[in-house]
């Protein structure tokens, strides 16, 4: 090591200063050794994109396709009650845009009344039991679609999640509506009144199987 340089007094000894460090500085002795460290990035930001929050694109499309299931078989049995329907699929696209379990909520509401008017108007109980599995199904694809997309963002990897979601909710309806159509068909034969009445506990059955 060599001996190190004693500054003199005077304005001699600040020229001596002066070209000590320009040199230290050209040979790169203890460069960035004043730097904090939380400086040390500031030169080399990483932009990182925001993540997207909407649901996946085959929620949003399997949720359509079902409402529109249920707004044409509810429509075929019941006009005024189809009708309601398509209010509800309407309220599930504005709930899929805007992100809102509110508005899912308030379509599903819509939709159940549409059946009740429908089945109140004696429409048949095969389409609207078909009504019922695909509001239940358009329901819950657009509500599972806006948790993965608060969860994970639209740019994961999520179509096998959803399509196995869906399916499985396909799978409780199509057994809850089998039930409730046995039986039916066991005791209450072509009384409407009954038919609304099981048809109502249908939906609750489906609701309870699918949460």
């Amino acid at each position: 090591m060599g001996r190190g340089v004693v500054p003199r007094r005077g304005r001699a000894g600040d020229e001596q200063v002066v070209a000590v460090s320009a040199e230290r500085a050209k040979s790169g002795d203890g460069a960035g050794a004043d730097v904090p460290a939380d400086d040390a990035g500031a030169s080399d930001p990483v932009d990182r994109p925001e993540r997207d929050a909407r649901p996946p694109a085959l929620a949003v499309v399997v949720s359509l396709v079902a409402a529109a299931i249920a707004s044409l078989t509810a429509f075929l049995a019941a006009p005024l009650g189809g009708a309601l329907l398509v209010v509800a699929t309407v309220a599930f696209v504005a709930g899929s845009v805007r992100r809102s379990h509110r508005f899912l909520a308030r379509g599903a509401g819509l939709g159940v009344l549409g059946l009740a008017v429908a089945g109140y108007r004696g429409g048949g109980v095969e389409p609207l039991l078909v009504a019922g599995v695909a509001l239940a199904v358009a329901w819950d694809a657009a509500d599972h679609g806006l948790s993965v997309g608060e969860q994970v963002g639209r740019e994961a990897r999520t179509r096998r999640n959803v399509a196995v979601h869906a399916g499985a909710t396909l799978l409780a309806g199509a057994l809850s509506v089998g039930v409730v159509y046995g039986v039916y068909l066991a005791a209450a034969g072509s009384q409407p009144v009954a038919a609304l009445a099981l048809l109502l506990f249908g939906a609750v059955v489906l609701a309870s199987a699918l949460r």
